[in-house]
């Protein structure tokens, strides 16, 4: 299964590059992309990809993309991107603690829906409540975008919610780190590109990520155990984002016809869709994979879970609040869209 998803997965990035470069050869503009994953990662393998297809068509292949790795970490892509480095990057707010509060709103547990459900939802919280905050001050924000629930995976097999009292946990920052901490684990900080080596290097017990990195990141090597919470211990933050200058300098007509046919809840939705795929791949490929074992939380771990929720929850709404927009009204819109 691992060999042929990856064939799978080159397969189809092969494909999309083919069917790009007729679009590249005649492009006017060629927009540069930074990007911090792991090149077999669905960010680069897909999500991507799918952007810069959708960019293609939009614009009848005026427009194309130059996808880079690696020119600087994660925390550092907010900046890159505004000082003009690079065209395009994807962000994931949590790592830079302070700079965005609004964004804990998406992050919260206790959604229902899949991740193109609560991209959509998300996009529409911030058309509506939350770019009033200008915590994107600087840059152009294309998408924003949720994975699936995350999930607790370790070296060693946990089998209740006490069980994560005292371990030391990467999480991210965000709600993921208020998690963490409301469950008594011993937080690390380490960005997403970093985990593999540090459970590996057993300077942690374990993660609380998405399904999607179980392939992504490649924890059914280093932590073939997963501790699963329906529903989710949070959900991660992320922003496809752009220079400004960047987009001023295209022609008008280009310019509207992204607007209209690329970002926002397009884009969005899409990027969702992909979070979701790579949730079911990983699903399938730890159910494969020899020695990796799923354990589902008991019902009176997900009593327990649910009132430390309800108070994150409560802590996390008065925290956004304090930046002058709604919260309440934003939480609310993006649980009913949910609900629908």
């Amino acid at each position: 299964m691992k060999s042929g998803y990856l064939k799978t997965l080159a397969a189809s990035a092969a494909l999309t590059l083919v069917s790009s470069a007729a679009w590249a050869a005649d492009a006017e503009y060629t927009l540069v992309i930074s990007s911090w994953a792991p090149p077999t990662h669905n960010i680069n393998a897909k999500m991507w990809p799918k952007f810069t297809e959708m960019v293609e068509e939009a614009t009848d292949g005026r427009v194309t993309t130059d996808l880079k790795l690696g020119l600087a970490p994660p925390p550092a892509q907010m900046d890159l991107v505004q000082d003009g480095a690079a065209d395009l990057s994807i962000i994931f707010h949590g790592y830079q603690a302070g700079r965005f509060v609004t964004t804990k709103l998406i992050e919260l547990p206790g959604y229902d829906g899949s991740a193109e459900e609560a991209s959509v939802a998300y996009w529409a919280a911030y058309d509506k409540y939350l770019k009033s905050a200008k915590e994107h001050r600087g840059v152009k924000v294309v998408a924003l975008h949720t994975h699936g629930p995350a999930q607790l995976h370790t070296a060693d097999p946990i089998s209740s919610l006490d069980g994560m009292a005292g371990l030391k946990l990467r999480v991210p920052g965000g709600v993921g780190g208020d998690v963490g901490k409301a469950i008594g684990a011993t937080g690390i900080k380490v960005p997403a590109p970093k985990v593999y080596e540090t459970l590996a290097s057993k300077a942690a017990d374990g993660v609380v990520m998405p399904m999607d990195s179980r392939q992504g990141f490649k924890l059914t090597e280093v932590a073939p155990h997963l501790y699963e919470m329906p529903g989710g211990f949070y959900r991660g933050s992320f922003a496809f984002i752009m220079n400004e200058d960047a987009f001023a300098d295209l022609p008008k007509d280009i310019q509207e016809a992204l607007e209209a046919k690329v970002f926002g809840a397009p884009i969005s939705r899409e990027i969702g869709k992909i979070w979701d795929g790579g949730d079911a791949v990983s699903r399938e490929l730890t159910e494969e994979t020899e020695g990796n074992t799923m354990t589902v939380a008991s019902e009176a771990d997900r009593a327990v879970f649910d009132e430390i929720a309800q108070k994150i929850i409560a802590d996390v709404i008065a925290e956004v609040a304090k930046t002058g927009i709604d919260a309440q009204a934003a939480y609310d819109s993006i649980k009913a869209d949910l609900s629908n």
